[in-house]
């Protein structure tokens, strides 16, 4: 090999390097910078009032609300919108089809094994969606129990379907649907007998079907682990992005101090004892299951 062609190959090396080293920044920058200079992808669950998608195609609801007043104070203001099943949230996550999910996921230890969850942003308890005069008298997970004529209906990756595996529900009860917007023809078929799900999302499912369905009242909290259940919602994100994390969750922190937080929370719903509970939990704890 010739002095001059070996010196072409080691300067054509070196300008590979030189290259390689001037793009490595782009890579390691991680998803703070990238969103900040190239946007953010947000994936959002057909969940009323917690995160949905408009038809104009935004994000809307408890977490949407609240995760662009974070973002833009971060300087984000490109958000990319995916509308898509509430089961799918975390697996898309991990895959990297979307940067974060905001449907006021909760917070549990099994969750927090696949994902990276911000700072506790809304809280909400149990509830059922029965039909008009609640014919068979069902105020709890108990009463589904307890008869075994009786069909409960649940989206697929809820919540729900641990509360009611942990109280003894046998599989044969239990009826999966898709989202929520499937609760109600579920009940009108009478393919359920009642449909589990958050009791803002049964209130507000009730609103679509008045004088057809309702909310049971009064119901009494399944119990999980011990404790009457009470959930907590959260922002989740790949638990490679930690620079992400920690400039959401101090972003988030200062927003929780100012009017719009608990204003917006209220306005979709959710009590003052909601606000007060989302507040005095951490999500360490919470992933820790305490």
């Amino acid at each position: 090999m010739s002095r001059k062609y070996w010196l072409k190959i080691t300067s054509m090396l070196a300008a590979g390097v030189m290259l390689s080293l001037s793009a490595a920044p782009s890579f390691a920058q991680g998803l703070l910078e990238k969103a900040r200079s190239q946007g953010i992808t947000i994936g959002v669950g057909n969940d009323i009032p917690y995160g949905w998608i408009t038809p104009d195609g935004q994000g809307k609801g408890i977490s949407p609300d609240i995760a662009v007043k974070v973002l833009h104070e971060m300087g984000i203001t490109n958000i990319r919108w995916k509308g898509m099943p509430f089961g799918q949230l975390i697996p898309a996550v991990k895959s990297g089809r979307i940067d974060l999910a905001a449907t006021s996921q909760n917070v549990l230890p099994e969750r927090c094994k696949q994902v990276a969850f911000s700072k506790v942003n809304s809280s909400y308890g149990e509830g059922l969606l029965v039909l008009k005069g609640n014919p068979d008298g069902i105020h709890s997970y108990m009463a589904i129990k307890k008869n075994p004529q009786l069909k409960l209906g649940i989206v697929t990756g809820a919540d729900e379907l641990n509360f009611a595996q942990a109280l003894g529900i046998p599989q044969s009860q239990i009826v999966l649907v898709h989202s929520n917007a499937d609760g109600i023809p579920a009940l009108l078929s009478h393919r359920i007998n009642a449909f589990a799900a958050t009791g803002l999302s049964v209130y507000e499912i009730a609103k679509k079907a008045p004088g057809r369905v309702e909310r049971a009242e009064p119901f009494t909290q399944p119990i999980y682990h011990g404790k009457p259940t009470r959930s907590y919602g959260a922002f989740s994100m790949r638990k490679s992005d930690q620079a992400f994390l920690k400039t959401f969750d101090a972003t988030l922190a200062k927003v929780q101090e100012t009017p719009f937080w608990a204003k917006t929370l209220e306005h979709y719903g959710l009590s003052k004892e909601d606000v007060a509970a989302a507040r005095a939990v951490k999500t360490a704890d919470l992933c820790a299951g305490k």
